[in-house]
């Protein structure tokens, strides 16, 4: 399916069209004969194939789309009024070296394009051979018969390398254009996806906290101020958050993320524990723990009616690093909505591996391959 002409390809191709004109320099050769043996015949009928000329040269340069039935017949119109006038006048060569510049920016083969070269070529000389008797009105010299074939077979072949030159520029151009596209649109992808993580897990704190302070609000006023204190700073962390996602995430890294994960839970009445060493992560591995972290306690807050939830760390024998997250809440109806379908594409991005399971509550798995990198000696000790 073709695609629809961009504002900037529409200007290129208006000012191509009009670049173009400043090639009519070459009819110049149809004068020589005239201005060097004057005659009235000889005048009147150049300047008819030159006016001839115009027409098929202006159709040739507004029918600008590769491979236009248009083009073709204006190049065909260009070689028969050659051949029609080169008799009678030598200059008329150059219509033939107009045809061989059109047929590389006409037809994508250069194969064809050289056959016809050869199949023009072979035309001249045949005319050549009929018109070659000197005394007659019609005559053509052969040294201009040669003349001719070489200028076509010369610009012809340079025209060859520029036509393909001019096709890979157009191929680098929309090739660049699509990965602009591309970017764009995982660009709003991730930012879907990390609004969704960080929103999702915010505002389920804030709720929490909102909905304690109000428990507490008659007989502990304190502590209610207090939780409301805390609501304020959680709503002040989620915009900052959603800027961070917007520009681009950056996680503060694993420790504070558990740490803010142990806030989350221990609002909702859910203890956290984690006794392993963190493995050696690069920076987009960790966010996309840091992430799916959010989402799984996210969750776990929402629907897992848990108590307990833990978290473990390990390095596999067969190099993978795994994050395990697990909970003893009721057993769910998994249903994979646009939280999880997020965590699984960040894992599968870097080539990792996202299991789920339901069994005594909820476990994740994540499993992402192992980076040769300084070891980290941070543990999380959280109980």
């Amino acid at each position: 399916m073709e695609q629809p002409m961009s504002h900037d390809d529409a200007i290129s191709k208006q000012r191509a069209r009009n670049w173009a004109w400043i090639w009519l320099a070459y009819t110049g050769f149809l004068f020589i004969d005239p201005i060097f043996e004057p005659s009235l015949r000889l005048w009147l009928g150049t300047l008819a194939v030159f006016a001839i000329f115009l027409a098929v040269f202006n159709g040739y340069v507004r029918a600008t789309d590769q491979g236009s039935p248009t083009r073709s017949w204006m190049i065909l119109a260009t070689f028969l009024l050659g051949l029609v006038t080169f008799p009678w006048n030598a200059g008329a060569s150059t219509f033939f070296i107009y045809t061989a510049a059109f047929l590389p920016f006409s037809i994508k083969s250069t194969r064809h394009v050289l056959y016809l070269f050869v199949a023009e070529a072979l035309i001249i000389l045949a005319e050549g051979y009929l018109f070659h008797a000197p005394g007659h009105l019609f005559h053509i010299a052969w040294p201009n018969t040669f003349i001719a074939i070489f200028l076509l077979f010369v610009i012809g072949g340079g025209n060859i390398f520029f036509a393909e030159q001019k096709r890979a520029d157009v191929k680098l151009r929309r090739a660049q254009e699509e990965n602009v596209a591309l970017a764009a649109l995982a660009e709003r992808e991730r930012i879907a996806r990390d609004l969704h993580d960080v929103l999702g897990h915010t505002l389920s704190l804030i709720v929490l906290k909102a909905e304690l302070a109000g428990r507490l609000l008659e007989r502990d006023p304190q502590r209610a101020a207090i939780e409301i204190a805390d609501v304020e700073a959680t709503a002040r962390t989620a915009l900052s958050e959603v800027r961070e996602a917007i520009g681009g995430y950056r996680s503060q890294g694993l420790p504070a993320e558990l740490e803010l994960a142990r806030k989350t839970l221990q609002s909702a009445g859910v203890a956290l524990s984690c006794e392993s060493p963190l493995p050696p992560l690069h920076a987009a591995e960790e966010t996309v723990l840091c992430l799916a972290m959010r989402e799984a306690v996210t969750n776990i807050v929402r629907h897992a009616q848990a108590t307990h939830c833990r978290m473990r760390f390990t390095t596999s024998e067969d190099g993978y690093h795994s994050f395990l997250i697990t909970d003893d809440g009721a057993e769910p109806k998994l249903h994979e909505g646009n939280g999880l379908r997020g965590m699984r594409e960040r894992v599968q991005s870097l080539g990792g591996r996202l299991s789920i399971t339901a069994a005594s509550g909820v476990t994740v798995l994540i499993e992402l391959p192992r980076h040769s990198r300084h070891s980290i000696q941070t543990s999380c000790a959280i109980v």
